[in-house]
């Protein structure tokens, strides 16, 4: 959650007491460890959890962390050697974990990108998945680039541009995500994306060497003319973004922005990587039309997941491309995982040719509705400061500004403690962030819990 290598320095930490002491000699607190390398509870427990997986230290639940000790009479392996064989983590690491890390037991979440098990349809995905599973056919290879029938929905779904030809099927946004920057950049080009943007595509960006520069957004999305500026500056081919619902602020790109958008981007001899990840969380209708249904020179690469509004377990999406990039991306995705497994395919295509999918689709934007409006008005009730100037008409979370000189990983921390998390703006900006902010999501809770939530949020900004 924190920048720097907070887990590496609470490892290195307790490896040196532990080495230092006898086994089973009681080891510093979790709150302690917070306290003393200022890192968040997710990052002290990732970091004991990797020692415990060593052999090196013992959770005894309840009492506390302990020095192991060794088994079978040898002694304790030293495997610090690694941090140097292994050189610095990449970037963005800690902030990706802390981010899909679960929490704990009693606390309340207002953190996390999926939905909450209650707002799932899980009966008829298990449905779809038995009746997939029981077909032989199911279980074979099938096309590297995914079903045919599943490609030609998503291609539908992006409206008149792309063809089923063109698509092919991942296993999850991220993966697609992933695949599209390999293929489409070399190490040390430069990518261009919002600002503030999705902390999934920061670190996968680090992690394939590219240089990473911000284009400020506002309440309209992306502006077009900080975006040709950044274009001309820095010679780039390559922008990502979100223009429906961006996470983490929920602009969606203004209807006026849309044309000098895609002239900025072709006037560049640019791609576009639309991440239409929020399609399906809607909530208050009706969603403009992708990028892609209205680009005639193949410049939008689409992108489209079924994991955010269905189930963090149909790990399903598929990205899209016409001319040379389409190729490049089917032979990116030919190497990471030759193919998505047959049975979950065809369990997507079955829950999204049934009537349970528009019927999903209604319901979930009813209740995500209900919990939006119950996070606002709590936060109307016990942080009035915290209330955001726009609502998002879809997505799962509310972008709200602090107060000036507010920490926004230190009140992370202190929040913890008070039994609700939340998830501190600092990591969603690719440079400098020019106000602290919080992005706190309605999709992890229930509505009847969202008070509580907001009055432990609010006794950790005390």
């Amino acid at each position: 959650m924190e920048n720097g290598n907070a887990a590496e320095r609470v490892i290195q930490d307790l490896r040196r007491l532990a080495t230092a002491a006898g086994p089973g000699t009681r080891l510093p607190s979790v709150r302690e460890l917070t306290a003393r390398h200022q890192a968040s509870p997710v990052t002290v427990a990732e970091a004991i959890r990797r020692l415990v997986a060593q052999g090196l230290i013992e959770a005894r639940p309840g009492r506390g962390t302990f020095v192991a000790a060794p088994s079978d009479g040898r002694r304790v392996s030293d495997l610090s050697w690694q941090t140097v064989a292994l050189g610095p983590r990449p970037a963005g690491e800690e902030e990706m974990q802390a981010l899909l890390a679960l929490p704990r037991a009693g606390a309340l979440s207002l953190s996390g990108g999926y939905l909450d098990a209650e707002l799932q349809p899980a009966a008829a995905l298990g449905a779809a998945l038995t009746r997939a599973a029981r077909q032989p056919a199911s279980w074979q290879r099938g096309p590297v680039e995914g079903r045919e029938d599943l490609r030609a929905w998503f291609a539908r779904e992006a409206g008149s541009g792309l063809r089923a030809d063109d698509m092919v099927i991942c296993s999850g946004g991220q993966a697609a995500l992933s695949s599209a920057l390999r293929a489409l950049a070399a190490h040390g080009d430069t990518l261009l994306v919002e600002s503030p943007t999705y902390l999934g595509a920061l670190a996968v960006a680090r992690a394939a060497g590219l240089r990473v520069v911000p284009v400020p957004a506002d309440a309209d999305g992306v502006r077009p003319d900080q975006l040709a500026a950044a274009f001309a500056r820095t010679g780039a081919r390559l922008f990502y973004c979100q223009p429906l619902y961006a996470n983490p602020h929920g602009a969606t790109l203004a209807a006026h922005r849309r044309a000098q958008v895609a002239d900025a981007v072709r006037d560049a001899g640019a791609f576009l990587i639309e991440d239409d990840y929020a399609r399906d969380l809607t909530i208050d209708g009706p969603a403009p039309p992708p990028l892609a249904a209205d680009d005639p020179d193949g410049h939008v690469i689409y992108l489209r997941s079924l994991t955010k509004s269905i189930a963090p377990g149909l790990r399903v999406a598929a990205i899209g491309a016409r001319g040379p990039a389409g190729a490049r991306l089917r032979a990116a995705r030919l190497l990471d995982d030759f193919f998505v497994a047959g049975p979950l395919q065809q369990a997507a295509l079955e829950f999204l040719t049934s009537p349970a999918w528009p019927r999903h689709r209604r319901a979930l934007a009813t209740a995500l509705r209900a919990r939006r409006g119950a996070l606002v008005s709590a936060l109307r009730r016990h942080l009035p400061s915290l209330s955001p100037q726009t609502i998002p008409r879809g997505g799962l979370h509310l972008w709200v500004r602090l107060p000036d000189r507010t920490d926004d990983v230190a009140l992370g921390v202190a929040a913890a403690a008070e039994g609700v998390v939340i998830f501190p703006g600092r990591p969603w900006y690719a440079a400098e962030p020019p106000a602290p902010h919080l992005r706190l999501t309605y999709a992890a809770a229930a509505p009847d819990l969202m008070d509580e939530a907001v009055r432990r949020l609010a006794r950790a900004m005390r």
